[in-house]
């Protein structure tokens, strides 16, 4: 009966079948939740993972120049995650105290804000992308080899940005399985259309790195359409009618403040990267290189952590509304717990098998040297990790983005960035430096992070 029970809540849970997070078993709302979402982080880790095999394929330079780009575009992640953030709290506040019209104003507000956003960012981008590049420490092949790639990936900018909002709309109501499906969508596309691009087959034009960028970006955009078209269409949860599809200047103030610590969160936090990435680069191509690939394989297993620290956000973005601190506290802790485990055993697979996972995305035996000491060094901290990354999510969800953004402030730029420029440098110790620094600054967050979360003020946030 309990197998039977198992596999008929997994199909409900990717179904997207209404459920009520607010009562019941709480094991199973972390479940109907986590599923979808899981599944969706997935998804998305396979754009990562896919360029990089096929982009690897070209040479050190391609990856670089993806190594490098990437680090800029975390920047624009950073606002889209910032403003999703906000999203799926006021979402799901509003869906937890019974009034749907008022979650799906929320989530209007939020993509007018973000084709705003996503304007300014592409101007600058299509104009200043080769000198972006050159700031951020690319020799001048790489340069040459990629800028197209970097030019399409910031002026495509808006796929990433509504990707990130649409999501977080549906996430706010509870109805994680349809940007579950969206992302289907967008990574199987984007797996046909890399190679097609990439090397030219058939009648495709063959347009090397910059293929990987048309491929990611046109995968993401129909993924988009998707999630336009069923908010539109509406679902048990939410739905966007046209008289949601208005202006309403007191629920954009109340977005901006709510996103801004959002914002300033993970921009601090990538900002960081970004400082990372100029500090690896000090030490030549194939250590960017390595890094970058390490990255892609880390980002393979925490997003599918992320789905889970994301059901929990969701869970204490309703059960507060609907007037429950303490089981939405015991939420967080049940799936804390959950992501340690996880967590643990990707921790000691990453370990064992770092040469036969880097050794997918290259043959180079630097750029493998560098990405396996990447890999293992990283993964250390792992365990720390991952009671941070739930915890920091609830209290976004919760709509307190002011601590977690004082925390990536502390733990990133006092203490990550001045220790891995002092251990790489300093110390002459190379990037191994640099992964230790990564490795201790996460294991400090996740302690300051358990210990302002027992102190609950987050249950008393308005938003």
């Amino acid at each position: 009966m309990r197998v039977k029970r198992f596999f008929q809540d997994l199909l409900t849970a990717v179904k997207g079948t209404h459920n009520e997070y607010t009562t019941g078993s709480i094991n199973r709302a972390i479940f109907m939740l986590a599923v979808p979402m899981i599944l969706e982080m997935v998804m998305e880790s396979l754009f990562a993972v896919v360029d990089a095999y096929w982009v690897g394929r070209i040479g050190t330079d391609a990856i670089a120049t993806v190594g490098l780009t990437e680090s800029v575009m975390m920047l624009i992640y950073a606002v889209a995650i910032g403003l999703s953030m906000a999203t799926t709290a006021m979402v799901a506040r509003r869906i937890g105290e019974k009034k749907p019209s008022e979650a799906a104003d929320a989530g209007v507000q939020a993509i007018i804000l973000a084709l705003i956003i996503s304007t300014i960012i592409c101007v600058i981008g299509v104009i200043y992308y080769r000198d972006i590049l050159q700031l951020m420490g690319a020799s001048d092949s790489v340069i040459e080899t990629g800028s197209g790639y970097t030019r399409i990936m910031l002026g495509g900018n808006y796929v990433i940005m509504l990707i990130f909002l649409l999501t977080a709309i549906f996430r706010g109501a509870g109805n994680a399985a349809i940007s579950m499906r969206a992302l289907w969508i967008a990574n199987i596309l984007n797996t046909v259309l890399d190679p097609l691009f990439i090397f030219g087959y058939g009648f495709f034009p063959e347009l090397g790195v910059e293929g990987a960028a048309v491929a990611t970006n046109t995968g993401r955009g129909i993924g988009v359409a998707y999630q336009v078209f069923m908010l539109s269409r509406g679902s048990e949860q939410i739905r966007i009618l046209w008289e949601n599809v208005r202006l309403k200047l007191d629920i954009i103030k109340r977005l901006i403040m709510v996103s801004l610590g959002g914002i300033g969160q993970y921009l601090i936090g990538s900002a960081s990267w970004v400082f990372l990435v100029r500090i690896i680069s000090e030490f030549g191509s194939e250590a960017v290189a390595g890094y970058t690939i390490a990255f892609r394989i880390i980002i393979f297993t925490n997003l599918p952590s992320w789905g889970l620290a994301n059901a929990a956000a969701t869970l204490v973005g309703q059960n507060l509304g609907a007037q429950q601190p303490e089981r939405a506290e015991k939420s967080v802790w049940i799936t804390a717990f959950y992501n340690v485990i996880f967590l643990l055993v990707v921790s000691i697979i990453f370990y064992i098998w770092a040469y036969t996972f880097v050794g997918i995305f290259s043959t180079d035996p630097l750029v493998i040297e560098q990405g396996v000491l990447s890999l293992r060094i990283i993964c250390l901290g792992y365990i720390f990790y991952a009671f941070g990354m739930v915890v920091t999510q609830s209290f976004n969800g919760a709509g307190d983005t002011s601590t977690p953004t004082w925390l990536n402030l502390v733990c990133y730029w006092m203490f990550q960035i001045p220790l891995a420029w002092i251990l790489s440098i300093s110390i002459d110790m190379g990037p191994a430096g640099v992964y230790i620094a990564i490795a201790l600054s996460n294991s400090v967050l996740a302690v300051l992070s358990l210990v302002i979360f027992r102190q609950g003020k987050w249950k008393q946030v308005q938003v």
